[in-house]
């Protein structure tokens, strides 16, 4: 009887590390859409910044060319 007796003990033990792991594993999925979310708003505004200074390249190679 002993033997069974220890082995629920950790049985009971285990659904809280489960408990835990379905957390952790939640919060990583929340930081890894949050800094997904983050690179995406960052690479849309680094590309409209890259928009912007290639127009502005264009305009001056224009007015140089264009004298």
């Amino acid at each position: 009887m002993e033997p069974s007796g220890r082995r629920e003990k950790p049985k009971s033990k285990e659904p809280l590390s489960r408990v835990e792991k379905a957390k952790q594993k939640s919060a990583q999925q929340e930081l890894k859409q949050r800094q997904r979310a983050e690179i995406y708003a960052l690479n849309k505004v680094m590309t409209e910044l890259e928009q912007q200074q290639f127009e502005a390249f264009c305009k001056q190679m224009q007015q140089t060319g264009g004298k």
